[in-house]
Parts: C-alpha cells; sequence; structure tokens
C-alpha cells in the first residue's frame, strides 16, 4: 500500500525538510507567538469568514438540516477512515510502531466489520482513533512551528503545519490509489465531513469568529494554544509561566481542517 510513498515519496520529504528547517527559525515575540505576518494573515482572515458567511454556513446548514444525522455521521466516519492510511504513515515516520500497528488494525476492523467505515466498532473495540499528521512527524524531527500564517479556506496554520498539510495531501496513500471517479468521491465525503462539523458546532465556532473583539486575536490563540498542547509544547505568558498544562481545550480547527 505504502510503496509509492517510500519510493516516490523519499526525495520530496527530503525536500519539504529543508524547507521546514528554514521556516522554523521565525522568533516568537515576548508573548510566545510569531507573526511577522499579521497584516497579510488579517486580510485573509477577513475574507475566510466572509466566504464563511456567505457560502459555507449556508451549506452547511442546508446540509444538516436536510441530510439525517445518522446518514451524515456515517459519511464522515468513511471519511476518517480512509485518512487512516495517511495516518499510520505518520506514525511510522516519527517511529510510533505501537501507534502504527494500533492504526492500521482500526482501519482493518472499520473497512470491513464497519462496512467500508460507514461505522466504527473499531473504537468499540478499544481502537479509537490516534491521529498523526505530517505538521507532527516536522515537529518530532526537531522543527520548529515557524510563523503563524492564515490559509485560504483552510485558516489558522503554521509555517511547519503547512508544509506539512501540503506534504499529507500529496501524500495521501488513499487518494494516491484511486482512480477517477473514485478519487472524487473521496474528496466529496471530505467535504461532507467538514460540512457536518461546521454544522454540529456552529455555536462554538461563531462565538470566536462572530462574537470576539477581536477575532482575529482570539483565533490565533486558540488554535496555537491547543496546537501547542497536542505537541507538548505549551504558549509562554508574559511572566513566563507555561500556559495549556491543564485540560487540553477542545480543538475547533482540529475538526474542521484536519
Amino acid at each position: 500500500m505504502f510503496s509509492s510513498f517510500s519510493v516516490r515519496g523519499l526525495p520530496a520529504l527530503a525536500a519539504v525538510s529543508g524547507l521546514a528547517l528554514l521556516a522554523g527559525c521565525a522568533t516568537p515575540g515576548p508573548d510566545g507567538i510569531a507573526d511577522p505576518y499579521e497584516e497579510v494573515n488579517r486580510g485573509w482572515h477577513d475574507t475566510n469568514i466572509a466566504l464563511d458567511k456567505a457560502v459555507i454556513k449556508p451549506v452547511s446548514t442546508a446540509y444538516g438540516t436536510v441530510v439525517p444525522d445518522p446518514l451524515r455521521k456515517g459519511f464522515s466516519n468513511v471519511s476518517d477512515t480512509l485518512g487512516i492510511p495517511g495516518t499510520v504513515v505518520n506514525d511510522v515516520l516519527q517511529f510510533r510502531l505501537g501507534d502504527a500497528l494500533h492504526n492500521t488494525a482500526r482501519f482493518a476492523v472499520n473497512a470491513t466489520v464497519g462496512i467500508g467505515g460507514l461505522f466504527d466498532p473499531a473504537t468499540e473495540m478499544g481502537l479509537e482513533e490516534r491521529d498523526a499528521d505530517f505538521g507532527e512527524t516536522l515537529h518530532a524531527w526537531g522543527v520548529g512551528e515557524g510563523a503563524y500564517v492564515v490559509l485560504p479556506l483552510y485558516g489558522p496554520s503554521t509555517e511547519r503545519d503547512s508544509i506539512g498539510l501540503l506534504v499529507d495531501i500529496a501524500l495521501d496513500p488513499v487518494g494516491n490509489l484511486l482512480g477517477n471517479p473514485e478519487k472524487s468521491y473521496k474528496t466529496g465525503l471530505k467535504v461532507a465531513d467538514l460540512a457536518d462539523t461546521r454544522y454540529r458546532y456552529s455555536d462554538l465556532y461563531e462565538s470566536v469568529i462572530y462574537d470576539s473583539a477581536d477575532s482575529y486575536a482570539q483565533m490565533r490563540l486558540t488554535y496555537l494554544d491547543n496546537r501547542r498542547f497536542e505537541l507538548g509544547t505549551p504558549i509562554a505568558t508574559g511572566n513566563g509561566e507555561a500556559a495549556g498544562q491543564g485540560a487540553a481545550p477542545y480543538d475547533i480547527y482540529e475538526d474542521f481542517y484536519e
């Protein structure tokens, strides 16, 4: 399954890791955040909010209203199952072989007993989701997060995670194996999953982007705090103490954008 990754992907990984090393050189400010592109970032932030109001929110509301909840959940389960092989690749690259075996077993159970991932019996069997991505892989390799960036449509990220996102898309094992029109079906399932998440967590999401006095600063802090918590590198506050040491905050961005 991963032969194309292991052979053709290595030169690409070498180039990407070199770029990521350069990206990780941004110097954080007193608040622990490096945001040298703030002016451009705020522009994309405003554009993303406008797109959410005009397109994403209406579409997700219509999807959540018309499509029954069990069917929406099933579509999301299939999308998650199709993403597991990519997670396994990152587990291996991080030398987390136990997680790689765990996720491989989860994929096998849900793809068979779960009827192609439509259902999630693996979780009931103790094979819960253990996520991993190439941004995390770069972190494991010692690459710094770099500056904060806002991507068109995708939303909040960092230089390191932006590179990681591109690699995850390019080296998607299932996507690379599928032909047309099957590849478009996979993309459609991912879009449906994102629409369902936007619908389910609309109140929480809108409290950040619509109700905050400075939605850009709030979104930046929420994203970075949670991402650093996941990676074990919490944000340093102005008095030198570390934030994010308690229970992990709920990450709306993981659901929306990963």
